[in-house]
């Protein structure tokens, strides 16, 4: 196994280091006879693949991976919602799986090409709610939400999502996810409702308190918020698991914690969208993922919770008993796996997000 990195990549230096682009798709014809050509469009979330993934891929098997990078799942849902522009493999999170199947915007998997996923993936996560049967994605990595903090410059631990909704003490200093579900979704576990509530009462509350508690928010990061964090700009910051933990590595000022009012257990699945070029390449990307090896370098470059039990078998202790990787059952009991609520519910939400933003 390779020993952890001692220095984060640059985002600039890891897209060039796994050969990730973020200049649209390079798509060429089929080869004779209904071969695919060597290559794979994939669609990821930034600094979430192991350092050397894709070129192992291609040494591998001989294909070549493109890779471009999203911010969140809106931005994925509303790029592959019009058509596929040409991607083979994307990484949607649990309840945009559910609502991507609605909408006919993902392809059926042939677990036939996929035998790493029985043999692998821990039998917890075989089959999900949200995807019966897993139909339609294969499980990637699990987590939590929470705060991530310097604890130098702040007063003990930030226990409660009160520090980042509801509190001027530390004024200018505090991110909060850009995304809809996400900052909407905490304000609501603050406020004593589900994460996923529907009520436009309840929704229209938790709006009310994040717009009282602009002022106080320096950003809406869009999934750089540990950045953030590492770089001093902010001593508070909502985030995923996974991101802090990352830069926590690199400074041992930093946490994390997941509030006691609790958040969210979500699981990010690996997914080919409809109209895909090279689905073949897709089904032999996925395999390869779930490796017990290839997923253990996945798991231990990117810090977060595989469902890939033989890839954690793999891993030393400090990951593979780390809580704020794997939660103890106490602080999951606290947190709710994120549904799909609709498409009204969801534009109650985006509204929501949007009035935030203007005001």
């Amino acid at each position: 196994m390779k020993n952890r990195r001692v220095e984060r990549f640059s985002r600039r230096s890891f897209l060039a280091g796994t050969g990730a682009v973020a200049a649209g798709l390079s798509i060429g014809p089929k080869f004779a006879f209904g071969a695919e050509e060597p290559k794979l469009n994939f669609y990821n979330w930034d600094t979430y693949i192991g350092e050397n993934t894709l070129s192992d891929f291609k040494d591998d098997a001989g294909i070549e991976v493109t890779m471009d990078l999203f911010a969140d799942n809106d931005e994925l849902f509303a790029k592959l919602k019009e058509g596929n522009p040409g991607y083979d493999l994307i990484v949607p999170t649990n309840d945009y799986v559910e609502r991507m199947i609605k909408a006919k915007m993902l392809s059926p998997l042939d677990h036939g090409k996929i035998p790493n996923f029985r043999k692998n993936i821990s039998k917890a996560f075989q089959d999900a709610a949200f995807d019966p049967g897993r139909k339609f994605s294969m499980p990637y990595m699990w987590g939590t939400q929470g705060i991530g903090y310097r604890k130098s410059k702040v007063e003990g631990v930030p226990d409660s999502w009160k520090w980042v909704l509801d509190s001027d003490k530390y004024s200018g200093r505090i991110a909060l996810l850009s995304g809809s579900n996400a900052s909407i979704g905490m304000a609501l576990k603050y406020l004593g409702y589900s994460y996923n509530s529907t009520d436009a009462k309840e929704i229209k509350a938790a709006e009310e308190l994040i717009i009282k508690q602009k002022p106080h928010i320096k950003v809406f990061a869009e999934d750089n918020g540990q950045d953030l964090l590492l770089s001093g700009e902010v001593d508070l910051t909502m985030e995923w698991n996974g991101d802090i933990l990352q830069v926590m590595e690199e400074d041992d000022d930093l946490a994390y914690v997941v509030p006691r009012e609790g958040s969210i257990v979500w699981q990010d699945t690996l997914a080919i969208p409809t109209g895909a070029p090279h689905p073949e390449n897709a089904h032999k990307f996925i395999d390869f993922i779930l490796d017990a090896k290839a997923g253990a370098a996945i798991a231990d470059f990117i810090q977060y919770a595989t469902p890939n039990e033989a890839a954690r078998n793999l891993l030393p202790d400090d990951y593979s008993k780390n809580p704020a990787i794997f939660p103890t059952e106490e602080t999951l009991a606290r947190c709710e796996p994120e549904v799909y609520k609709g498409e009204a519910a969801q534009r109650l939400r985006d509204e929501a997000l949007t009035r935030i933003l203007a005001a």
